[in-house]
């Protein structure tokens, strides 16, 4: 004899089963949907700074000491004016999205690819907002004036003896995510420094590599 309460148990059991593995399988459906969204989201606010090319118009660029240069695609700015280092370049921002510069970081040597940025707190704030649209250029700007500076000697003798010199930036979109390092060689030519991209970090983001 068929126990039906004992079948109608189980066929309830093996529905609830079914449901929930459909309701399981929808909702990861749907996270999956949801992040892919944001991402899409992300990637059309994501700005990527790269040296401005040799044809795009110069930026000029002056400090809060009054002190100008004009910054040309492809080339650095590196000038000592009574013991003061002015550095500067234009960019470009290949990206999607608005580009706000964070902060930058200064090394009075060649800094290859494989060697690691220093933590995003300790580089140097830029004093205002420089921002860079998509498809457009800019510039960073940056100076070292203090003398008891600890970069200072370093960055004076690097550059009377017209020795390579590296710059990291750090930047994000206009909301203050997605932030990223890009790390720039400072190349001695005759006359000046050429500036180029080296490698970029991802802060906020898994890195590609």
């Amino acid at each position: 004899m068929v126990d039906w309460p004992t079948v109608a148990s189980l066929a309830t059991a093996l529905g609830t089963l079914v449901l929930a593995i459909a309701t399981f399988a929808a909702v990861r459906s749907a996270n999956r949907a949801a992040l892919a969204a944001e991402h899409s989201l992300l990637a059309g606010l994501r700005p990527l700074l790269v040296a401005a090319r040799p044809q795009d118009p110069p930026q000029k660029v002056m400090w809060r000491d009054q002190h100008f240069a004009r910054a040309e695609g492809g080339r650095a700015i590196v000038e000592v004016d009574d013991d003061v280092v002015y550095l500067a370049a234009a960019l470009r921002n290949a990206g999607n999205g608005l580009a706000l510069l964070h902060g930058w970081y200064p090394y009075a040597h060649r800094l290859e690819a494989d060697m690691d940025h220093a933590p995003p707190e300790r580089f140097r704030r830029i004093t205002r907002d420089l921002y860079v649209a998509a498809g457009d250029v800019g510039f960073w700007q940056g100076a070292i004036r203090n003398g008891d500076d600890p970069y200072r000697a370093d960055m004076l003798a690097a550059i009377e003896a017209h020795d390579p010199l590296t710059v990291d930036l750090l930047y994000g979109d206009h909301e203050g995510g997605q932030r990223a390092i890009v790390r720039f060689a400072l190349t001695p030519i005759e006359p000046g420094y050429l500036f180029s991209p080296v490698r970029y970090w991802n802060i906020d983001l898994p890195d590609p590599r």
